[in-house]
Order: C-alpha cells, then structure tokens, then sequence
C-alpha cells in the first residue's frame, strides 16, 4: 500500500508546468475580481449615501449656479454633477458664435444630457465584463486543470505497473480540487456582476430622471411637474435612449 501523504502539497509537488500555471491563473483571475468587486462595491457605497442628499441641496439652491457648485461639491462620485455643468454650459451656449451655438438651445441641451449619459453608463460599467468573463471562464479553466491532473495522475499509476484503490481515488481527488478552485473563483464574480448591474440600473434611471428635471430648468426655468413628464418627454425623441443605456 501507498504510504505516501496525500494532500494540497501532493498535488502541487506531483504537478507538472500546465497544472501550476493553471493554478497561477486562478490566483491572477481571483485577486483581479476581488480589486474590481471591492473597488465597486466602495463607489456604490459611498454613491448612494450621497446621492439623495446631494440632489435634495441642488434643488433647495437659490440659483442655478449655486445649485450646480453644490452638488459639485456633494457628489462625491461625480454621477450628477458632470450632468448639471454640462447642461448648464449648453444652455448658455447660445448666440456665441459658435457651431455648437448656432444649434436650437433646446437640441444642444439634449445632446449634451445624452452623450454625458452614455459616459456615465460606461464610467459605471467599468469592470462589469471582467467580471462576467471570470464568472464564466473559470469554473472551465478549473476543470481543464482537474482533467490535465487527473491524466498526469493516470500516468503515473500506469508507470508503477500497479492499480490499486488508494493510487486511483488520492490523485483524482486532488486533482479535483482544481475545479473546486474554479467555482471558488467565479461565483463571487457572477454574484457581484448581477448585484452592481442592479445598482447601476436603478442609478441610471434616477439619472435618466435628473436629465429631464435639468432640460426643462435650463430650457424653460423651472423644474418639470410630474403630470408635464409625457409632454416632455415627447418633445425629446434622443433621449429615447438614456433608459436603455446599461440594460
């Protein structure tokens, strides 16, 4: 009977190149996805705790340059305040002498609110598809490890002229590890995907909210009542598609 140690140090001492290097990978792909989950899950954070509160002072301000300078310095993420300059800017754009001056005020605010949207959305995205990538490579690339350890095992029991139980079920289970490490990878990359795309819909939508709220303040002066949404709305045919960014 096999007297040797069986174990995590077995495996790695028994393996050849392919299996440490698979090994590293899973290492790289686990640190790499706890960086962006940590990373994201602090912006979150730290975004929804701000958020309400700066929105609330932006519409309690006096004026709109006020308003703007305040919520600059409460949004800590930079979500909403990019917006608001921006629209701000736009609006007063008008008459410059200017290409972007000579568009209708109402058109330039839109397009302005528009591609800052699709900035955000991808600003906030940002490392969604490595997340999902290791979400769904690694429980493969454990599994080509366990299949490569599992062959270099074969071959070794094959080399000893023997077969018994203990020299089939130690290296196979070791071997099986590399799977385990695989799943251990990817399913805190898949959960973290699914949750930080719910954040990222339920922050577009707010700001998909605030960007009405902004066309109709700096077009019309005042902030959109709620029963002017579908009038609104209809008169920005490009804004179509601030909802369906990030979806």
């Amino acid at each position: 009977m096999d007297n040797r140690p069986l174990g995590l140090m077995h495996f790695w001492q028994a393996g050849d190149a392919v299996t440490h290097t698979v090994a590293w990978l899973l290492l790289a792909m686990s640190i790499a996805s706890w960086y962006f989950i940590l990373a994201k899950a602090w912006s979150a954070w730290r975004m929804r705790r701000s958020a309400r509160a700066a929105l609330e002072r932006f519409w309690s301000a006096g004026t709109l340059d006020e308003a703007v300078e305040t919520l600059a310095r409460d949004d800590r993420e930079r979500v909403f305040a990019p917006m608001a300059d921006k629209a701000r800017r736009a609006a007063r754009m008008q008459g410059d002498g200017t290409l972007a001056g000579a568009v209708d005020r109402d058109e330039l605010v839109t397009r302005v609110l528009r591609q800052e949207m699709t900035q955000t959305s991808s600003r906030l995205e940002s490392g969604l598809t490595f997340l999902a990538s290791v979400g769904s490579t690694a429980p493969f690339v454990g599994l080509f490890g366990t299949v490569w350890g599992i062959y270099h095992a074969l071959l070794g029991i094959a080399g000893s002229g023997q077969v018994l139980i203990d020299q089939v079920a130690g290296p196979v289970g070791e071997a099986l590890v590399m799977t385990a490490a695989g799943l251990a990878v990817a399913i805190p990359a898949v959960l973290a995907y699914n949750a930080f795309t719910r954040i990222n819909r339920v922050v577009l939508a707010e700001l998909d909210g605030f960007a009405h709220d902004l066309l109709a303040l700096v077009t019309h002066g005042r902030r959109i009542d709620r029963g002017d949404g579908d009038a609104l709305r209809a008169a920005l045919p490009a804004t179509e598609s601030m909802q369906t960014v990030g979806r």
